[in-house]
């Protein structure tokens, strides 16, 4: 494990010059949202314009292509639901939950997770920019082959999640949990894992470069980036 540097550490300069921090979403939600019907389900291809889902069970939900927007949802549960391809701009989800939710190729941009609970979430080839994630646990998160662009993370754990030919370029990582993320095959620019509480480097370690580590990290990382570059660490005779 690598132990983390402590918060607040995006976007300042290091002895390679600045880190460009990504830019936050801004939301401005409707002050009288719509508050959605449960029992009219979602539909596939349904645009939903200032709704507010509260404590909707949305379990199973068929919905690809669907365009969410200026949308709160909150305490929702999303067990299985089906948003290939969906599109979420400017809105919130608070204290979602869901296990195996499908989101392949969907887009979400100026959007803030906070205090989720989530498991197997599929984002394989999605879209993120100016994405928020605050607080909350994701386990086994697929952003395989995804993009991310202006994306912070903070005070959340992450548990072995997919960055497997992903790019990441603005992407910070504040007073998180990270678990062993795979990094096979990603790009990374200006990722700033500083912030990092704790670190558990799993594979990919060889794709760091574009990243930015403190000198305790690189310390601790040293042996693993030594066995990538296939050089023996051994103690004089």
């Amino acid at each position: 494990m690598v132990s983390g540097a402590g918060k607040g550490r995006t976007g300042r300069s290091t002895g390679g010059g600045e880190v460009r921090a990504p830019v936050r979403p801004r939301l401005a939600l409707p002050v009288e949202p719509e508050v959605f019907d449960g029992a009219a389900g979602l539909g596939a291809e349904e645009d939903y314009d200032g709704f507010e889902f509260v404590s909707t069970d949305l379990s199973g939900a068929l919905a690809p292509g669907a365009t969410f927007l200026d949308c709160a949802l909150r305490g929702c549960v999303l067990d299985r639901a089906v948003l290939r391809g969906a599109r979420l701009l400017d809105s919130l989800l608070t204290e979602v939950r869901g296990v195996g939710v499908e989101l392949f190729e969907a887009e979400l941009r100026d959007v803030e997770i906070s205090d989720a609970r989530l498991g197997g979430v599929q984002c394989g080839g999605a879209r993120l920019t100016r994405v928020l994630v605050r607080g909350g646990k994701i386990d086994y998160l697929n952003l395989r082959q995804s993009r991310l662009v202006d994306v912070t993370f903070e005070g959340c754990v992450l548990v072995e999640p997919d960055f497997g030919g992903a790019t990441l370029e603005r992407v910070s990582f504040d007073d998180c949990e990270l678990r062993s993320p795979d990094l096979t095959g990603a790009t990374l620019r200006d990722v700033d894992l500083r912030g990092l509480s704790s670190f558990e480097p799993g594979r990919g370690v060889d794709r760091l470069a574009g990243a930015v580590i403190s000198p305790g990290q690189l310390v601790e990382l040293a042996p693993l980036l030594a066995a990538q570059l296939g050089v023996r660490v051994m103690p004089t005779a």
